[in-house]
């Protein structure tokens, strides 16, 4: 019942954010003709076809029992014992190399982190695979947290088919079926499906011009302002919290055209992974400034300013000791939203926030009730990457049948001891 009532309250609710219509995925069938349609690009800052391109994709280095880190290998769980040195002394082919003029990098410090050491193919274009494997090997992030971000990754930004993905710009002829004859794929620079407004480093699409992937320095040193006033300059979870708020702050008051819809939870989670994946030995690990600059690929010139280069991994680092899971990033998340809850929806204009009054999950009147718990929050995250949602509501959008199928296929394995009701996989053997 509830997929069908959000269904028919599609058109009423992108009529409320109008610049939602010409989004990429959004089926626009529905909605009354009066809506004015704004123009867009495609999601991205370059032009059509001018995507950096390396004639000589590699993948990613493959696993090697010498160095086999967490032992994740074919999008299988690892061990997930972890507190391993990384990159493992002798481990070349995970050695840092900077990314050429040829490769891609986009708005996720740690996949571009992961790209530059080759857990993830150098030149940007990845797959399911190689995402749930680096997650574990390199972070120890647990084979089920891994497997829902990159389900949510590709399923967004990529392609289901070859379970390809751009974590930068679009690149849909190399990862596309049949070279994007079925639609171009933004990969993760795409705006309003996995990347989003409020980002800790990176821009607003609509405030600037579209870029939404590049670092911005300036960003860095408020998060840094932040971490000095409040946890004595430690990225912590209090310091997170505050400038996640002040990042909501500032988007609705400068972008007439933000927008926060539930999968905005995610901001939250990617927030906890400067104090649980990036410390050395994670959460047991101090998340200072050395090291929070190192993996955000930036340093200070002579003025003060911090300025992009190639992330990285620090020296004499060692991944998380237990793997980071979805209850623990849930925790996480509950935790930073708590501490300065916000409502979820957007502009409609300049100073004119629109809350969501559309019941979704958990969400009611705009925001999270106080009595929500981790487990509801993450069963919410289940539900945005398992049924359509209309795309005033979340970023994962009209998604067809046999998409979301591919998704349960991907899912309900890893939330199969979640407590949430699991959709039925109509691929099934046994499905009715």
């Amino acid at each position: 019942m509830q997929s069908l009532s959000l269904l028919l309250l599609s058109a009423s609710a992108v009529s409320a954010y109008p610049w939602v219509v010409n989004q990429p995925g959004v089926d626009s069938s529905m909605l009354p003709r009066s809506v004015k349609r704004q123009s867009q690009n495609t999601g991205y800052d370059y032009a059509p076809g001018t995507c950096p391109f390396n004639s000589n994709h590699q993948p990613a280095a493959p696993f090697n029992s010498k160095y086999p880190y967490t032992g994740a290998q074919n999008g299988a769980p690892g061990t997930g014992k972890g507190g391993i040195k990384v990159p493992a002394d002798g481990d070349t082919a995970h050695a840092f190399q900077a990314p050429g003029p040829n490769d891609i990098r986009g708005p996720c410090p740690g996949l571009n982190a992961a790209a530059n050491h080759n857990f993830l193919a150098r030149d940007g274009i990845t797959t399911f695979t190689e995402l749930v494997d680096a997650q574990q090997n390199l972070y120890n992030v647990g084979w089920d947290l891994a497997t829902l971000l990159a389900t949510l990754g590709v399923l967004a930004d990529g392609d289901v088919v070859t379970g390809k993905l751009s974590i930068g710009c679009d690149a849909t002829s190399r990862t596309a079926t049949l070279g994007g004859v079925l639609g171009n794929q933004p990969g993760l620079n795409g705006h309003n499906k996995f990347e989003g407004d409020s980002s800790l480093t990176r821009n607003d699409y609509f405030t600037h011009n579209g870029n939404d992937y590049s670092f911005n320095g300036t960003l860095f040193g408020r998060m840094k302002d932040v971490a000095d006033r409040v946890s004595g300059g430690n990225f912590d979870r209090n310091t997170l919290a505050a400038y996640r708020s002040q990042r909501y702050d500032e988007s609705v008051q400068e972008n007439p055209n933000f927008f926060f819809g539930p999968l905005a939870l995610l901001l939250y989670g990617a927030s906890s992974f400067l104090y649980e994946l990036f410390p050395s030995f994670g959460n047991e690990g101090t998340p200072d400034l050395k090291t929070i600059s190192s993996f955000f690929g930036t340093t200070q010139d002579s003025n003060g300013n911090w300025v992009a280069g190639p992330e990285r991994i620090p020296d004499n680092w060692y991944n998380r000791r237990a793997p980071y899971t979805n209850n623990d990033v849930t925790n996480e998340i509950l935790a930073q939203y708590v501490q300065y809850p916000k409502l979820f929806g957007g502009n409609v204009g300049t100073n004119n926030f629109d809350a969501l009054s559309t019941p979704f999950g958990i969400i009611v009147d705009g925001k999270l009730p106080s009595a929500a718990t981790a487990g509801d929050v993450l069963c919410l995250l289940y539900q945005l990457g398992t049924q359509p949602v209309p795309s005033s509501l979340s970023v994962v959008t009209d998604i067809p049948l046999s998409i979301l199928n591919w998704s349960i296929g991907k899912l309900n394995p890893a939330f199969k001891n979640a407590g949430c009701a699991l959709r039925p996989d109509q691929t099934a053997p046994n499905a009715s």
